[in-house]
């Protein structure tokens, strides 16, 4: 699964979207990929509640999260969608998140071997977060993934499958 063709194909960029709690912000990374048919209405149902349930652990660095829940809960196809906030909003654990990269898997396999390196890849990028935030347009949103595509974390990976 490649993360920029994932976007385009799902058409799930939006940018400079407002929620005014993190349950919104989750349904607003969620709802691409329900219109896009990549997962089921539930899965933002099963994110909330693990969340509830185990606190927001897919916030992966300040600014950041990647909502997620497991790949039965309606996960139909690998995809990805990529919001980012005017405003951050305040996890459960109290923690600001203004950019939302959510993912669905079909297996855990995906999430860890191919889902997680390009995502390293895109955030360990000089102020990724903020560029991200700023970003207008997708094209601008691409071009910080290419950017990121010479990462030592994407060595060997293959992402045309």
């Amino acid at each position: 699964m490649n993360l920029k063709q994932a976007l385009i194909d799902n058409q799930s960029i939006r940018l400079g979207l407002s929620a005014g709690t993190w349950q919104e912000a989750v349904k607003l990374s969620v709802e691409p990929l329900i219109e896009s048919g990549a997962v089921l209405p539930e899965y933002y149902d099963a994110i909330i509640e693990s969340t509830e349930k185990f606190g927001p652990y897919y916030i992966l660095m300040p600014g950041m999260a990647m909502p997620h829940a497991r790949p039965e809960a309606g996960v139909q196809r690998d995809a990805f969608s990529l919001v980012t906030l005017k405003e951050p909003v305040t996890f459960p654990d109290g923690k600001a998140v203004s950019v939302l990269l959510a993912l669905a898997a079909t297996s855990s396999k995906i999430h860890t071997s191919v889902a997680i390196p390009q995502i390293v890849a895109l955030f360990e990028l000089e102020n990724s977060v903020q560029r991200l935030q700023a970003a207008v347009s997708e094209a601008e949103v691409l071009e910080l993934i290419d950017a990121s595509s010479d990462s030592p974390y994407l060595e060997g990976l293959d992402l045309n499958s």
